[in-house]
């Protein structure tokens, strides 16, 4: 056990850095209203307080600099000189937070503006996310972008992420999630690789095909997921190509080297237009989602509120047709 005696993290009556602090502030505010107002009783109804706790207030304060601030009289309340002096050097704080605090209300209320950093995976943020933020900024050109793709799911606090969109399921109960579309996994092949080597027809045909797997930013092989007999299965087979990218992955499976489980709203469209072909639908897997992510719902700046609608609006706009297109393959399949 150490012999230093431990730090208090929180502080007390005890503490005399707070006490000190509180009186100043106290002090300060109070010094402010006289001096604005002319009275101590003015100053007292400007700040919901007695006159005797403005006066007690500044008395206090006096007493910390040593020196007399106001010349009082039965009649007057004037400054004296250190007091003038005092008020000066005040006044650029006190507009500093002025100003501050009209900030932090534009923020809130007024037209939307500011830096808004945001995270996604890379698949997820190239094929959904940028496009949507062209528009977005034509929009609301006050707010400045920053999109920051990373397969690892973002740290609010380290990364100083505003927003963020994550796969998946959602099992992180300290950050807010909407979910902005399902998650459809679909197992793909080109027409080229299914003339040649044919498509399974049941997970355990995965055996004998050429598979594609994902490497997570952890460095964990992804395994693939499915629905057999009412039973949600994992699988991992054995893969001719392992890549860490979902764009690389997919460029793979249209040149014909395997085939691979992918999000739906990365093949939608080259399913509709025959480029690619699924497979194993009887045995898809439960949908997950795609989740828009913040850490409160109280207190959001309007470029933050705005950020959030917009895109989930846009985003379910998006991969409604590519669900109706899903729907249809797979019934036709």
């Amino acid at each position: 056990m150490s012999d230093y005696p431990s730090r208090r993290l929180v502080a007390g009556a005890d503490d005399p850095f707070a006490c000190s602090f509180a009186t100043s502030y106290a002090g300060v505010v109070s010094f402010l209203a006289v001096a604005n107002e002319g009275s101590f009783a003015r100053a007292g109804d400007r700040l919901g307080i007695g006159r005797s706790s403005v006066s007690r207030n500044v008395q206090k304060l006096e007493a910390q600099l040593d020196a007399r601030l106001f010349q009082r009289t039965t009649r007057s309340t004037s400054l004296t000189r250190e007091g003038e002096l005092f008020y000066a050097n005040c006044q650029s704080g006190i507009e500093r937070i002025a100003q501050a605090l009209e900030d932090m209300r534009e923020l809130r209320n007024g037209p939307p503006r500011g830096h808004l950093r945001i995270g996604a995976a890379p698949g997820f943020g190239r094929k959904i996310v940028a496009p949507l933020l062209r528009n977005f900024h034509t929009q609301y050109p006050e707010i400045m972008l920053e999109l920051l793709l990373n397969d690892r799911p973002a740290d609010f606090t380290a990364d100083r992420i505003d927003v963020s969109f994550r796969d998946g399921r959602m099992e992180d109960s300290g950050i807010v999630a909407r979910q902005l579309i399902p998650m459809q996994m679909i197992v793909c092949a080109s027409p080229a690789y299914a003339r040649i080597h044919g498509l399974p027809r049941h997970v355990d045909d995965l055996l004998g095909h050429r598979c594609i797997n994902f490497r997570t930013a952890s460095g964990r092989v992804r395994e693939w997921e499915f629905k057999v007999d009412g039973l949600a299965q994992r699988r991992q087979p054995a893969a001719q190509h392992t890549f860490n990218d979902v764009d690389l992955i997919l460029q793979a499976v249209l040149d014909g080297l395997g085939i691979a489980q992918l999000p739906a709203y990365q093949v939608c469209d080259l399913l509709g237009e025959g480029q690619l072909i699924s497979c194993l639908a009887q045995h898809a897997p439960e949908d997950g989602g795609h989740y828009l992510c913040y850490l409160s719902r109280k207190h959001l700046p309007a470029r933050i509120r705005v950020f959030i609608d917009y895109m989930t609006e846009h985003a379910r706009a998006l991969d409604l047709q590519c669900l109706t297109t899903m729907t249809t393959l797979l019934t036709i399949e």
